[in-house]
């Protein structure tokens, strides 16, 4: 004989119940999100504030009168517009994409695992494109065509995390840590080899180089390919934005909420593989990002996927642009490596957003 199922009590019921309105609140477009709205103009003010002054600092500095002045009216027969269209805006257009980039893939994977230690390069990315970046220079492989092979890379080693993470239909979160954990050991490990053996030491220089981050040398065929990646990744993000308020509840009550937990599970991989492995392959390894830019937009935005996923964006652009800004202007023609400066001002705001979240 079949078992009979338990009746549920009536606070099991109510509790449902309350899932359920919460869930349509969430997702339904008539909220109202006015302080939220605010927070995000807010932010957005301040991104177009960081970007014309991140053109405008340099070794050559401009007014902002004059940068809005070729923003708006392009002029390369002039010194000041080579400078800023050759030179400045591209590079400050990567440092964008990359701090957006990252920061959406950290809010992505944080919200789908529900653990806000989680960061975009939890899935091996940064750690495949580092190994395939190591052997290319140690190869002699072309300057030009490190930035493509390091996105095959990373994108090859999410692919290779999602498979070894994968459970029947869906993804398991226990998996995908200790896959991306573990290849990111070798990865790491490979690497370390590939530096003690090189012959030359330019070759153990240009990969140390690279894996502290820089944006130096990038231009606009860089930013063109990246954003191509990019984009994509962000639209499949937003796209999935509904669903994933509901795997905020556990995934057992989103899909009682009728959320198709494996089709966003996977979603969510991809989208953070392609957004990380578009940031990697122009930025290098460029760490806290994906990390710290979620808790600060979380306290902005609260916690509606809609609003969290495109502040991520906004933060994260304003973040990179501002450190790489800063490490391209203490002692030029010098530049401190992006991914070592963010590591070092990122520990601590992390140690302090952690410390105040538990005494609050």
């Amino acid at each position: 004989m079949r078992p009979r199922k338990q009746a549920r009590t009536a606070p099991q019921r109510s509790a449902e119940r309350a899932q359920r309105t919460r869930f349509v609140r969430m997702t339904s477009p008539r909220r109202s999100y006015r302080s939220e709205l605010v927070a995000l103009a807010a932010a957005l003010l301040v991104a177009c504030a960081a970007l014309v002054g991140a053109i405008s600092i340099g070794a050559v500095a401009f007014p902002f009168g004059a940068v809005l002045a070729q923003i708006v009216h392009p002029d390369l027969s002039t010194e000041a517009g080579r400078i800023l269209w050759e030179i400045r805006i591209p590079r400050v257009a990567i440092a964008a994409l990359v701090g957006a980039s990252l920061g959406l893939a950290g809010m992505l994977l944080q919200t789908m695992l529900r653990n806000p230690l989680v960061d975009p390069y939890l899935t091996g990315t940064s750690a495949g494109a580092a190994c395939a970046i190591a052997i290319g220079i140690a190869a002699g492989v072309a300057s030009a065509a490190l930035p493509l092979l390091a996105f095959i890379a990373a994108l090859a080693t999410a692919l290779i995390v999602a498979a070894l993470a994968r459970t029947g239909s869906g993804i398991s979160h226990e998996r995908l840590i200790l896959a991306g954990i573990s290849l990111s050991a070798l990865f790491a490990g490979v690497v370390t080899l590939v530096i003690l053996l090189s012959p030359r030491a330019s070759t153990s220089l240009s990969i140390l180089a690279w894996l502290g981050g820089s944006l130096a040398g990038r231009g606009w065929a860089d930013a063109r390919t990246a954003a191509i990646y990019a984009a994509i990744g962000v639209a499949l993000a937003l796209a999935l934005a509904p669903m994933l308020n509901g795997l905020r509840f556990g995934e057992a009550r989103a899909r009682a909420l009728g959320v198709d937990v494996d089709r966003v599970q996977w979603g969510v991989v991809g989208a953070a593989s392609l957004l990380t492995a578009a940031a990697v392959s122009v930025s290098g390894i460029v760490g806290f990002v994906g990390l710290i830019v979620p808790h600060v937009t979380r306290r902005f935005v609260g916690n509606d996927a809609r609003l969290t996923l495109v502040t991520s964006m906004v933060l994260g652009a304003v973040l990179v642009v501002l450190a790489d800004t800063v490490a391209r202007s203490i002692d030029p023609p010098l530049e401190l490596p992006l991914g070592v400066l963010l590591s070092m001002f990122g520990v601590p705001i992390f140690i302090y957003l952690s410390f105040r979240r538990r005494t609050a």
